[in-house]
């Protein structure tokens, strides 16, 4: 599982939704959709429309890799922060039973409010 005590911000790149892990597609169940695809060097995010799944590549050859799924109807509590003039980044902080506060940064264009709207879809239903 990921360490989200010493790993309070995930700084994330958007990336196509095509270019997600292939392994990813394993966990899904019927009905569940990946709707947004993030990515740090190795690492990657993805938001489907029961949870978010997180694959933590680890050890030097990258063979190995932990996967943490945090299903929709644990968060308790989020939050967005548009991006400014000078901070070009924006962010969602997701509050999780049992866990505490995430927070994504998200670097480069995103459109954070259209992505706040479909998060309230999936937690708020």
């Amino acid at each position: 599982m990921i360490d989200f005590d010493n790993s309070a911000i995930f700084k994330l790149k958007p990336i196509d939704n095509s270019k997600a892990r292939e392994d990813f597609s394993r966990f899904l169940i019927d009905g569940e959709d990946i709707f947004a695809v993030f990515k740090t060097i190795r690492d990657q995010v993805v938001f489907t429309n029961k949870r978010i799944i997180a694959a933590n590549v680890q050890g030097i050859t990258g063979s190995k890799v932990d996967y943490t799924s945090i299903p929709f109807s644990k968060i308790q509590a989020f939050s967005i922060e548009t991006s400014g003039s000078l901070d070009l980044d924006c962010e969602i902080q997701i509050y999780i039973s049992a866990v505490g506060k995430v927070t994504f940064e998200i670097k480069g264009e995103f459109d954070i409010v259209a992505f706040n709207r479909m998060i309230s879809v999936y937690v708020l239903t």
